[in-house]
C-alpha cells in the first residue's frame, strides 16, 4: 500500500483492457488530463506519478536509485505487480517510453503493446546519430536551472510546449515544473538528457507505436525514425500535424482520435 501511496497511484474506469499511463519529465500524471474522458468507459485506467513528480514527496526521491532509468522501470514492475496486472497496453510519454522499453525487457509478457509519445533514445548528438542538442547546449540548460530554477521554467515551457506564455498548456506545465524541488528537477534532467539507451532498442520485442509532433524542440522526428529502424521487434511511426514536446496536452483535439486508433489497432 505504501508504493501505491507514495506514486499517488490511482485505478480509474473498469474495462476488461488495463491501460498504464506513464508522464514524462517536469510533469505529473494531470498531464492526461485531456485523455482520460475518452479512455475511463471502455479500460481499466492505471495513472500514477514518477517519483520525483511536484506531487510526490520528495523524502521518497533516492538520488542514487534514479540517477538511471532503472529505478523508474523498477517501480512501474512493482506497481503492476501490487495490483496484480498480468497484461496490458503501456502508454508513455517522453523518458517514459524509454522506461517502458526497460520494463518491457524484464518482461516483455507484461505489455500487449506500447505506445511512445514524444520519446528519445539520447538527445546528444553523435557519430552518425542527431539527437537536437551539443554538449554546451545541455551545460548551459543544467547551468539555468541551478543558477535560477523559476526564470529557467519561464523560458523553458513555452520553447518545450512549443505556444506563448498565455498558453493554457504552457500555463500548466509551468505549473506542474515549478511543483518540483529544484534540485530534484536537476538530478532528473541530468538522467534523462544525459542518458544513450540506443542500446536497448534491439531487445525491445513488443508492438511499439511511436508517435510523435512534426515539431518539437527536445526530439526531432529523425529520431522517432530512428526508434522504429533500431526496434528489435514490429513497430509504426505516425507523426502528428502538432507542435512542442507534449502534444497530449498542447493539441488534445489531434492527439485524442490518433492515440485511440494506436490503442484499439495492431501493427
Amino acid at each position: 500500500m505504501y508504493l501505491l501511496e507514495a506514486h499517488n497511484v490511482h485505478v480509474l474506469g473498469s474495462g476488461e483492457e488495463v491501460i498504464i499511463l506513464a508522464h514524462g519529465f517536469g510533469t505529473d500524471q494531470s498531464v492526461w488530463k485531456h485523455i482520460i474522458p475518452h479512455l475511463v468507459q471502455n479500460y481499466r485506467l492505471i495513472i500514477f506519478d514518477n517519483m520525483g513528480a511536484g506531487t510526490t514527496s520528495p523524502e521518497y526521491f533516492d538520488f542514487d536509485r534514479y540517477s538511471t532509468l532503472n529505478g523508474y522501470a523498477y517501480d512501474i514492475l512493482a506497481i503492476l505487480e501490487e495490483l496484480q496486472v498480468v497484461s496490458c497496453i503501456y502508454v508513455g510519454h517522453s523518458v517514459s517510453g524509454l522506461i517502458g522499453c526497460l520494463v518491457s525487457i524484464e518482461k516483455p509478457h507484461l505489455f500487449s503493446k506500447m505506445i511512445m509519445i514524444s520519446t528519445s533514445p539520447r538527445y546528444l548528438n553523435d557519430v552518425d546519430y542527431f539527437g537536437g542538442f551539443e554538449q554546451e547546449d545541455l551545460n548551459q540548460l543544467f547551468g539555468a536551472m541551478q543558477s535560477n530554477f523559476k526564470a529557467w521554467v519561464s523560458g523553458f515551457a513555452p520553447l518545450a510546449v512549443g505556444a506563448d506564455m498565455d498558453s493554457m498548456a504552457v500555463q500548466e506545465f509551468s505549473r506542474t515544473l515549478f511543483n518540483i524541488r529544484p534540485d530534484i528537477a536537476l538530478s532528473v534532467a541530468k538522467t534523462i538528457f544525459q542518458c544513450d539507451m540506443r542500446d536497448v532498442l534491439p531487445h525491445v520485442t513488443v508492438p511499439c507505436h511511436i508517435l510523435q509532433s512534426n515539431k518539437d524542440l527536445a526530439v526531432p522526428v529523425v529520431v522517432s525514425e530512428y526508434i522504429q529502424e533500431n526496434l528489435g521487434g514490429r513497430s509504426i511511426v505516425e507523426i502528428l500535424p502538432t507542435e512542442g514536446h507534449l502534444p497530449q496536452l498542447s493539441s488534445p483535439d489531434i492527439v485524442v482520435p490518433v492515440l485511440m486508433r494506436h490503442i484499439r489497432g495492431n501493427i
